[in-house]
Parts: structure tokens; C-alpha cells; sequence
């Protein structure tokens, strides 16, 4: 088989920074402080943004308006959640800021995360869908599969037995995958497809070679 990208649809992982958040003021603001403690100097963060002296002047800020919020005055609670969520909206900028500096090196994500302060998570994607071909049980068989489209598209197949010179149709589709059958074994086989929507047919694809079992 010299080309047939089976695992084109496999599952991977990301690793994905997270906010966990805790309900009292006093608890936020012992979390926030480590976050900053944790990303002040860090060369990993080499301009977070928003900028840690914000974050913080938001954090000081929300002490203070939780001090004055004690006393019951009319307005400080009201003035207290204000503080609170103009200081969560600058965190959730800043984990932004520290995925994408996770996302530009993925095999270091993990590291990167933890050394922010912030949680991490790791969730699972399927990564892009391209086409592909592969063997079925049925010798002189190949399954083919191809990126979607889109709703109400249709896909034509072709496939050429003598290194593209010529090609031959196979069924139309409605699904982004068919089965082409009545193959020789143990030729070498090319494949191809095209999508079709309503404003027109794409190119056809690069070819895809592989022997057939």
C-alpha cells in the first residue's frame, strides 16, 4: 500500500488552560495572587496581556471594594460585583493570552500551562478530515473517504490503473465516501474526487495511490 492516510480522522489531544475560580472574595484573590506570582519573570510570558500590573490593580481594587462592602452601605455590594467581574474579565483575556502561547508549541503546552498558575484541562478533537483510501475485508475493495463538503453536496470518484493517463467514474455520491469494487489485486491503484454544491464542482483532487489487497 504506498498511500492511503487511514488515520486521517484520529482522535488527538489539547491540552487547554482553565480558570477555576473560587466563590468568596478572599479565596479569589489569594488565587489571582498566585497566577501573578506565578507569571511575574516568567520568560515563558514574555508580554501577557493584559499587562500583570492590571490584573492586579484589579485584584486591589477588589479587596478594597470588599472591605468597604462589609459595612453594608448602601451601593458597596452593587460596587463590589462590579469589581469582581471587571477583574474576571481581565483573567479570562489573560488565559487567552497563555493558550496561545500554549497553542504555538503544543508538544509543550502541558509545561507551559502549568507554569502559568492557571488549571489545565486536556480534551479531545478529531483532527481534520482528509481524503483517504483503505482496504476493506473484500479483496479488490478499497473504501475512500473525503472532507466534507457541506450540507446537500454530492461527490464524484474516479480512479486509474495505469498512473493516471486515463480515469474511470465511479458512483456518485451523497456522502463524502464510497466503496469502489472489482479492482485487481496487488495493482497499484490512483484515486481522486470532487465535491459538488450548489455554486459548482471544485477541482479534482491529487490523486491517491495505493495497492490493492
Amino acid at each position: 500500500m504506498a498511500t492511503n492516510n487511514s488515520n486521517a480522522s484520529k482522535k488527538v489531544h489539547r491540552s487547554v488552560a482553565v480558570l477555576k475560580l473560587p466563590g468568596p472574595i478572599a479565596l479569589l484573590i489569594v488565587y489571582v495572587q498566585g497566577i501573578l506570582k506565578a507569571m511575574t519573570g516568567n520568560p515563558t510570558f514574555p508580554t501577557p496581556n493584559p499587562p500583570l500590573t492590571a490584573v492586579n490593580g484589579a485584584a486591589n481594587d477588589l479587596q478594597a471594594a470588599e472591605t468597604t462592602a462589609r459595612t453594608r452601605a448602601t451601593g458597596t455590594i452593587a460596587t463590589r460585583n462590579e469589581k469582581r467581574a471587571a477583574l474576571v474579565t481581565l483573567l479570562d483575556v489573560l488565559r487567552a493570552y497563555v493558550q496561545s502561547v500554549a497553542d504555538a508549541t503544543p508538544e509543550n503546552a502541558i509545561s507551559i500551562i502549568e507554569s502559568s498558575g492557571l488549571a489545565l484541562r486536556k480534551t479531545t478533537v478529531r483532527a481534520p478530515r482528509v481524503f483517504a483510501a483503505k482496504a476493506t475485508t473484500l479483496s479488490g475493495s478499497v473504501k475512500l473517504t473525503a472532507p466534507l463538503a457541506g450540507r446537500r453536496a454530492a461527490y464524484r470518484w474516479q480512479y486509474s490503473t495505469d498512473g493516471g493517463k486515463t480515469w474511470v467514474d465511479a458512483s456518485e455520491t451523497l456522502q463524502a465516501k464510497t466503496t469502489v469494487m472489482g479492482l485487481s489485486a496487488g495493482t497499484t491503484v490512483q484515486f481522486r474526487y470532487r465535491s459538488v454544491i450548489k455554486g459548482g464542482a471544485s477541482d479534482w483532487s491529487a490523486p491517491l495511490s495505493m495497492v490493492v489487497s
